[in-house]
């Protein structure tokens, strides 16, 4: 997450990937030289998934986030990483999440796979610019008004558009901008921000003060006999989402088998670090009670500023904030949307969404993308407050982007026994044991919280309970069966030569077999080139 998923690395790769039709994957190691150091790796894939945004809502939970921050590192961030990275070292062609799942159970699955990473990057849009939006809000000099402002319903639906559409139309200039703005996004609304939060909670502490949050042994561990207690940290899955995004440059690294694992290593101590210090800060000035998930980061600040006498930096904490927001939105709107559109092209899209500008960006879908993201914003309108709305969008971002992470995790354990042959340049520690360790834990955590992400959080009122479940439900349902539709519809002619020409075949169409049988099995009767041509 997402959660600010703010990928300067994704748009790198999606860059090459679209101008050359390669990756820095595919070099030949004879030839291979390194061009990124661990520690650069490791500030990626932190700049990738550390989210400010997010960090309320733990916050919530008192001194036990702690436990669920380590919880999500151990079940989700490691695995994903690592996982991850023998997929994108061993099929780095273009697709991701498309070519690994389709290598291991057939291009529909693999459809709806990239299809999920586009939709739960549509649909997370009105939330990540909601918080973009109470950001703006804050720059006033009057408190008691700012606060008004940013829970107002009307306000957050024009700033939310308007963003989103100005981000959209700068998106369609091309990836080089997005790019740029993703990098000083990045560092100005993430990374700095969140050290100054972390000296200045740590400032209060020391300072003798009375702390808002008790820290005690007791209170480490969660309450699991209450059942809603668990629920609001489902979402910190999605917190750190998004580790995948860099793995495509392990190949880059010198001694990758060795370095990787480092790099990885210390982005998660970082991102957990991060985290964990982050909602401590929050915790220790705003009451549990009076958190609200939108508005408490910015409060967070104001407070602390307010104790040190630096009330003066709070408005431009909060325009530094909202930058960050509409540098990864920016990513987001051009990266994934990108990817459908590479996938597309091969014959998995009508030529309606395979239109692209001069800057080489889809652009119908980029429109489709944002009148989907009008319609999920007028929520905002609809749902009992501002805060439901946010909390019930990011629920359904949660759930559809386990989902894909699901279907990525059983394609990594099965590839292992169907094709144990493809060369891997990386390769999850410990052999098969170590796939099904890792491969294993991160599909059962993912699992888990997709479960949980159903639950109606007690925390925060979100209407009628019925009407929460049902949403997510049919939701889900229903952007899942979008693809199958698409896929199933398909015809011979939404196949483009130029798509078609640059989409490298699968492994198990250039040897001749269905999708899912091992290496070394019989051929089927087709030859290569007509089950490819019959797949597509």
């Amino acid at each position: 997450m997402r959660k600010d998923r703010k990928k300067v690395s994704q748009v790198a790769t999606n860059m090459e990937t679209t101008n050359s039709g390669k990756t820095p994957a595919t070099r030949s190691p004879a030839v291979r030289s390194a061009t990124i150091g661990v520690m650069a790796l490791a500030i990626m894939n932190v700049t990738a998934v550390v989210s400010l945004r997010g960090l309320p809502s733990e916050a919530v939970y008192g001194l036990s986030s702690v436990f669920y921050y380590l919880f999500a590192a151990v079940f989700f961030l490691i695995p994903v990483s690592i996982v991850a990275a023998e997929l994108a070292t061993a099929w780095p062609q273009k697709g991701g999440v498309f070519r690994w799942v389709g290598e291991a159970f057939g291009p529909r699955w693999g459809f709806v796979a990239i299809f999920l990473l586009w939709v739960e990057s549509t649909i997370w849009f009105p939330t990540a610019l909601t918080f973009a939006s109470v950001s703006l809000a804050f720059v006033g000099p009057d408190l008691k008004w700012d606060e008004a402002v940013a829970g107002n319903r009307v306000y957050t639906l024009i700033l939310v558009l308007l963003v989103y559409w100005i981000a959209t139309f700068a998106t369609l200039q091309g990836l080089k901008s997005a790019a740029r703005l993703a990098k000083w996004g990045g560092m100005v609304g993430t990374i700095i921000p969140a050290g100054i939060l972390i000296a200045l909670g740590v400032a209060y502490m020391m300072s003798g003060k009375p702390l808002q949050m008790e820290f005690a042994w007791k209170d480490l561990v969660p309450n699991f006999s209450n059942f809603n207690n668990l629920v609001l940290a489902a979402g910190i899955f999605l917190a750190f989402a998004g580790m995948e995004m860099n793995a495509i440059h392990v190949n880059e690294l010198d001694d990758p088998t060795r370095n990787y694992p480092l790099a990885i290593g210390i982005a998660s101590i970082l991102t957990v670090a991060m985290s964990v210090f982050g909602t401590l800060a929050i915790g220790v000035i705003i009451p549990a009670a009076n958190i609200d998930v939108t508005q408490s980061l910015l409060l967070g600040f104001d407070d602390l500023f307010a104790v040190f006498g630096l009330g003066w930096a709070a408005p431009i904490m909060a325009i530094a904030l909202a930058f960050g927001v509409l540098g990864g939105v920016t990513v987001w709107v051009a990266g994934p949307s990108a990817g459908i559109a590479t996938v597309g092209r091969a014959g998995y899209l009508p030529p309606f969404f395979q239109k692209m500008n001069k800057n080489g960006m889809a652009v119908n879908i980029l429109v489709v993308q944002g009148l989907l993201v009008t319609f999920l914003s007028v929520m905002f309108v609809v749902l009992p407050s501002v805060q439901a709305a946010y909390q019930i969008l990011s629920q359904l971002t949660v759930t559809l982007y386990l989902i894909m992470y699901v279907m990525m995790f059983a394609a990594a354990i099965f590839l292992r026994f169907s094709q144990p042959d493809t060369p891997r340049p990386y390769k999850v520690p410990f052999g098969r044991a170590g796939m099904w360790i890792f491969g294993g834990v991160g599909l059962v955590g993912s699992l888990i919280a997709f479960v949980l992400s159903f639950v109606p959080p007690s925390q925060i009122a979100v209407g009628s309970p019925t009407a929460y479940v049902g949403f997510l439900i049919g939701g889900n349902l229903f952007f899942l069966g979008i693809p199958l539709v698409i896929y199933a519809i398909r015809k011979p002619y939404w196949r483009t030569v130029d798509g078609t020409e640059s989409f490298e075949p699968f492994t198990w169409e250039k040897e001749g077999r269905h999708p899912g049988t091992e290496q070394g099995t019989r051929p089927v009767a087709t030859a290569a080139g007509s089950a490819t041509k019959a797949s597509h």
